[in-house]
Order: C-alpha cells, then sequence, then structure tokens
C-alpha cells in the first residue's frame, strides 16, 4: 500500500527513523544497515513494508528496494517474523545474507542473535531457490568449500545423532562421493548410523 516515504528527517535513531511528509510524521523501523546508510542531510526517501495485525499496522523502513526484498523474504519463512528479520538485517548486510543463504551457509544464518540451527536450516531451505533465481546468482560460483558436508552434518544433528559419529560417517562417504549434494550424503549416512 505504502510503497516510499520522502520527506524531511525529523528523529534519528539506530532502530527507528521519523520522516515528516507534508506535516504527517511517519514513524519507521529500521536496521542498523538502514541506519548506518542514512544521509546527514533532512530530506530522506526510505522504501517501506506495511505490516498490518489485528493490533497494529507498522511501517518498516529500508535504504534499498534490495534490503526491503530480502526483509520480505525473510518474513516468508515460517517462524521468522518482521523482528527476527530486522535483526538479521542488522547482524548482516543484505548481500551477506542473499550470499550465505545461496550457499547455504548454516553457520553464517546462525551467527545472528536468536536464530538456532533449525531456524537457519529453514531459512535456506526456504529461501535458496528464490534467491538464486531473483539475484541469479550462479549456484556453482559460491565458494563450496564443504558446504555439503556441514549442512549434512547438522541435519544429522538435528535427527538426534551424535555428532562425532554422524562425523565418522559423513567423512567415509566423502572420501568415496566427494561431489555428493547434501540429500544423498544423508541419505547415506542414515543407512550407516
Amino acid at each position: 500500500m505504502i510503497t516510499h516515504i520522502q520527506g524531511k528527517l525529523t528523529e534519528k535513531n539506530p532502530t527507528h527513523v521519523v520522516i515528516d511528509c507534508n506535516g504527517v510524521g511517519y514513524m519507521l523501523n529500521i536496521s542498523l544497515h538502514t541506519y548506518s546508510q542514512l544521509p546527514d542531510g533532512e530530506l530522506l526517501k526510505l522504501y517501506t513494508h506495511l505490516q498490518v495485525k489485528e493490533d497494529s499496522h507498522t511501517l518498516y523502513g529500508f535504504s534499498s528496494i534490495g534490503e526491503r526484498e530480502v526483509f520480505r523474504l525473510l518474513i516468508s519463512v515460517s517462524g521468522i517474523g518482521s523482528s527476527i528479520a530486522r535483526t538479521m538485517l542488522s547482524s548482516l548486510t543484505p548481500k551477506q545474507l542473499r550470499e550465505g543463504i545461496a550457499s547455504g551457509d548454516v553457520a553464517l544464518i546462525q551467527s545472528v542473535k536468536g536464530i538456532g540451527a533449525k531456524t537457519a536450516q529453514r531459512v535456506i531451505l526456504d529461501l535458496k531457490d528464490k534467491i538464486l533465481k531473483i539475484y541469479d546468482i550462479d549456484d556453482v560460483s559460491m565458494p563450496q568449500g564443504n558446504t555439503n558436508k556441514d549442512e549434512a552434518l547438522s541435519a544429522l544433528e538435528v535427527l538426534g545423532f551424535v555428532k562425532k559419529q554422524a562425523e565418522r560417517v559423513v567423512d567415509k562417504i566423502m572420501i568415496g562421493h566427494p561431489d555428493a549434494d547434501v540429500e544423498t550424503i544423508i541419505k547415506q549416512a542414515l543407512k550407516n548410523l
């Protein structure tokens, strides 16, 4: 409904700003990333997302359309509300989040305060394909390292297997099939655990 607000910056805080637009002050919740992008001048334009709930209407402001898109993708994930999405955008830049999700970097997503292993995996599972498609990130160009192994290990841990035992089994699988995808590693590991 409200796609952007442009006006005079009347209040500036790390968590929110107030923009005076023709005599009406709009309070917009912002991330630390947007806060760091705010110009020193008085005139300001922020892209917005309006969240309508039963008991409140909340405006979120973003310095770029790209950051707003990442926010919208994050809140589409079950278990990720607007406050967690804002925390994620405060801890990591939109680019870091996009690349972390695209490369399946569970540790990076989990580095955000309040994000556990299961939530980090759900974010990656739900958004990886969308991010690769929307931002046209080449899956092959992402640093692979041994993310398949790491992802498989954390999935097995979530399933309740002991880390050391799972690691031994996954290492054996990786020796035989170094380019195996996560699904294959997990299936093979489940047969051997």
